[in-house]
């Protein structure tokens, strides 16, 4: 799942521009600009946005020298997508537009995005693209703290060990490494003055429900309990031995609580509104 379509911006060109412009009329650029305009972080004034799109070559290079950085962010990329085969209709016709949703679903598909296209020509994010998405958020807002990018990359290598020898050891190993990062999360929040990861639940503020909280103490718990992964631990309590099945269902428990954790993760931006 590779994610955004923002991401991508710099293959549009390519792959939905270019067969759109082969089949368009000449003025396909002016009004791909003009629709393209709100979405920029810097909208050219009035009076020079009219003077590009009334001119197709200006217009052209106009659009072509848009790079992601230029553009607002996904939803405003997303608003721009989705309101195109009107514009496009207008322009070109049914078939026009048809086009354009087309190479649009191709596009997703191609570069496997985190987006369903339904007619007429809306974008609905999935499950595993939301999951993805916020991996790829904590790893871009981890890149610039020294402490949680190094604890991130002792969770990822301990997890990559597992391929070479999923022992029970190295199942430890990798779940101390992502409650570790869990701490160091929350930690990080400007209000937050504990350090385990109990206390540190009970500081956030912004839990909708006290059993969602709670949750994350049970499971915080286990980590506390369980011999051998953060303490000695209470043998009594051991009911099984840890094996593939548990690493990947707490994990995936684990990530799903960072968005409590961490003032760094942006859900808006993960699962987009309409």
């Amino acid at each position: 799942m590779r994610g955004s379509l923002l991401a991508i911006w710099s293959r549009t060109g390519r792959e939905l521009w270019g067969p759109l412009a082969r089949q368009a009329p000449g003025d396909l650029h002016c009004e791909l600009y003009r629709a393209l305009a709100p979405a920029l972080k810097a909208p050219p004034e009035l009076p020079a946005l009219v003077a590009i799109i009334d001119d197709p070559p200006a217009a052209r290079r106009a659009f072509q020298r848009v790079r992601a950085e230029h553009l607002q962010g996904e939803a405003a990329l997303l608003g721009f997508l989705q309101g195109l085969p009107e514009v496009l209709a207008e322009l070109g016709g049914e078939a026009l537009a048809n086009l354009y949703f087309n190479r649009l679903d191709a596009l997703i598909h191609t570069y496997n995005l985190h987006y369903e296209l339904r007619r007429p020509c809306r974008l609905y994010p999935t499950l595993p693209g939301a999951f993805a998405q916020l991996l790829q958020q904590l790893r871009h807002s981890c890149a610039d703290h020294g402490t949680l990018h190094t604890l991130l990359r002792d969770f990822d290598e301990a997890f990559r060990d597992l391929h070479d020898r999923p022992s029970q050891g190295r199942i430890k190993t990798c779940l101390q490494k992502q409650v570790n990062l869990l701490e160091a999360l929350g930690r990080d929040m400007p209000y937050v003055k504990e350090y385990a990861l109990s206390s540190i639940c009970e500081q956030i503020t912004h839990w909708p429900h006290r059993k969602v909280r709670d949750a994350l103490k049970l499971l915080y718990g286990f980590t506390c309990d369980y011999p051998g992964l953060r303490h000695g631990g209470k043998p009594g309590s051991v009911l099984g031995e840890l094996g593939m099945r548990d690493l990947l269902a707490l994990c995936i428990l684990f990530i799903g609580f960072t968005p409590y954790l961490s003032h760094r993760i942006d859900a808006d931006a993960i699962f987009p509104g309409p």
